[in-house]
């Protein structure tokens, strides 16, 4: 039984070479606490991913949204380990990207290729290394890090901070653990002979997860895709549409601080309360969006007779379509509608004119067309 009052986080380890790792207690035991300020912050976290969950069920056609709060997920996670894609970007393809933005893109592209096949695994894999393991696969392919045992487990040591590991900020404990510590790990997700909350049990995952560091690249954007793997999993969340890189992001400093005091103060609580405030922030957040999103189409799909007339249907078919893929050009447009060239040019000039697509190049050839409005409603 582990008493959070008297938590300790682990321990400093020299090794053979000279340098000192930190080698972290294990997780997979009943954890307890004392501290009502904990308690407060879970109720109304798990209020919030409630309503989250209400909201979306009222929402037609959710698996369409879905994917901009994957793609919106990938830029700020990815953003975090310092590539700088915008969301707008995101939804382009690859030609149309700029050759010296192409990494970045690709790594983008990568973690939502990653969060999209993890998130279809779990109908047939539980949250395990395996999984994990198989989305890093994913996520490290032919981008920066791909020479580093994508999905693979490290066998060497790593560090965070600092150019070598004589000033390292952190480093993780030596990788003859990490096997034994993942499978610790893994346990504690899946042990319900233990009284702990779900989102208490993720929280502490989260942190020993970033903790054990096990892939020599990619940890934070696997730890980050963890959380939500887990929500979903558990059922706690009906949807994948609850993403705490926004929060992280918001002050970085702030979430690292957090992680950093468990190890060397071993403030589990504090950890603990932030990450329940991040996860009812997130959920009201997500909760608007869905919302905003809802009174657009409707104000939109009201409008079109009276802006269209004749060409109404053709528009709401488009505007369908911009709702799935907010990034489009009239070639796509033309192919989607299966009309001529000339009348997906029109119409698409329509949408400019009206105010819902507006052209991101300013280019007269390979223009390429953003659903603005929509866009802003997943800003990052």
């Amino acid at each position: 039984m582990i008493q959070l009052d008297h938590f300790k986080a682990g321990r400093q380890t020299k090794h053979p070479t000279g340098y000192s790792y930190f080698l972290p207690e294990k997780v997979n035991d009943q954890w307890i606490w004392q501290d009502q300020a904990i308690n407060l912050l879970l109720e109304k976290a798990a209020i919030k991913l409630g309503e989250l969950n209400s909201y979306a069920k009222l929402v037609p056609n959710i698996d369409l949204f879905i994917q901009l709060h994957v793609t919106k997920e990938a830029v700020i996670s990815s953003r975090i380990e310092g590539t700088q894609t915008q969301m707008a970007e995101a939804l382009m393809e690859e030609h149309e990207i700029a050759p010296e933005r192409r990494n970045d893109w690709q790594e983008v592209k990568n973690y939502i290729l990653a969060l999209n096949q993890a998130i279809h695994d779990l109908g047939k894999l539980p949250i395990s290394s395996r999984l994990l393991r198989k989305t890093h696969q994913t996520l490290m392919n032919s981008v920066r890090g791909e020479h580093k045992l994508p999905g693979e487990f490290r066998s060497s040591q790593n560090w965070i901070g600092g150019l070598t590991l004589q000033d390292a900020v952190f480093i993780p404990p030596s990788p003859d653990f990490v096997p034994e510590l993942m499978g610790d790990l893994e346990n504690f997700l899946h042990n319900d002979e233990i009284n702990v909350p779900a989102l208490i049990k993720i929280a502490i995952a989260h942190y020993q997860f970033e903790t054990i560091h096990p892939f020599l690249d990619g940890n934070g954007r696997i730890g980050r895709l963890l959380i939500t793997l887990y929500l979903v999993d558990q059922d706690i969340l009906q949807k994948p549409l609850l993403y705490l890189s926004a929060f992280f992001e918001k002050n970085k400093g702030l979430y690292y601080d957090n992680l950093t005091f468990v190890r060397t103060k071993n403030d589990m609580k504090q950890w603990l309360k932030y990450f329940l405030v991040g996860v009812a922030e997130t959920a009201e957040n997500a909760s608007q969006t869905l919302s905003d999103i809802l009174e657009l189409k409707s104000k939109l799909e009201s409008t079109l007779p009276q802006q269209f007339g004749k060409k109404s249907n053709n528009a709401g078919i488009l505007l369908q379509i911009l709702f799935k893929n907010p990034v489009v050009h009239v070639k796509q447009v033309q192919k989607l509608l299966q009309v001529s060239y000339k009348s997906a040019n029109d119409l698409v000039a329509d949408f400019v004119h009206v105010g819902i697509l507006k052209e991101a190049t300013g280019q007269s050839r390979n223009r390429v067309f953003l659903f603005n409005d929509y866009l802003k409603l997943f800003r990052t």
